[in-house]
């Protein structure tokens, strides 16, 4: 299998590592055939390659068998933004399976990334529907979904593109990314109508670039915690008194 670094992965807030682990915990309650799964939004620049690759990653450091398929054959910005460096120059891609001048063994690359594999666009192209109307995509997300937990697809843009329809054909659910306070709703129902007409679940939405005081939060949960922590041990230490006439002290709220 071919290799690649993934040399420059951009580390999330509090509130984003959290919001990640909680989307791809409630990924896995989906079910077990629930396996190909696309990522698309409305329109461009909405964050759908970093929720994709943010989801492999954590998938990954869950123990799952990852691989993610960049499905943007028009403008992917994966190699480019996350600084991917193949082990060869020749590297071939998703293009050229499709267009017939590679394997599937041949596109799909190991990472550094432990558990989690690739199989990068290598190769823009102008005009790509003929290309995914073709049978070698399906047979390509069926041969994965053998081999892997969780296949993602990163798609383009569902209302810019027609792309990610055909894409959708292909899956077992789809999620939307949604930039906050930046899509109208229409828009929305649009590409929920365009998704259904593919007969692809639709398994939920992801609302990207929303302001959230992670600092805050925690402040809370640690107050919280430590608030019932004390209680806890205050209670204890006057039942134990009451009956050993034992001394223990009030918990100091501190981690040790």
């Amino acid at each position: 299998m071919p290799t690649m670094n993934i040399t420059n992965f951009p580390p999330l807030s509090y509130a984003g590592t959290e919001a990640i682990n909680t989307l791809c915990t409630n990924l896995t309650f989906s079910g077990d055939n629930i396996k190909r799964i696309m990522i698309t939004s409305c329109h461009a620049s909405e964050g759908k390659s970093m929720i994709s690759m943010n989801v492999m990653r954590t998938m990954a450091s869950l123990g799952k068998k990852v691989v993610l398929v960049d499905g943007d054959l028009r403008r992917s910005m994966i190699v480019q933004h996350y600084g991917i460096k193949f082990d060869s120059e020749n590297a071939m891609g998703l293009t050229h399976l499709l267009a017939g001048m590679a394997r599937e063994e041949e596109v799909l690359y190991a990472t550094n990334i432990p558990g989690a594999s690739m199989v990068p666009v290598a190769k823009t192209v102008s005009s790509s529907l003929s290309l995914l109307n073709s049978n070698k995509l399906e047979n390509m997300l069926n041969l994965l979904a053998q081999y892997f937990d969780y296949v993602i697809v990163d798609a383009p843009p569902i209302g810019a593109l027609i792309d990610a329809a055909q894409i959708a054909r292909y899956c077992d659910g789809t999620l939307i990314v949604v930039s906050y306070n930046m899509i109208r709703k229409q828009e929305l129902v649009d590409a929920q109508h365009q998704l259904e007409a593919t007969g692809c679940p639709i398994l939920g939405t992801v609302i990207n670039q929303a302001q959230f005081d992670s600092y805050m939060s925690r402040k809370y949960y640690y107050k919280s915690y430590y608030s019932h922590y004390d209680t806890y041990y205050n209670k204890s230490d006057s039942s134990s008194s009451s009956k050993h006439g034992s001394k223990r002290g009030k918990a100091s709220g501190k981690d040790e």
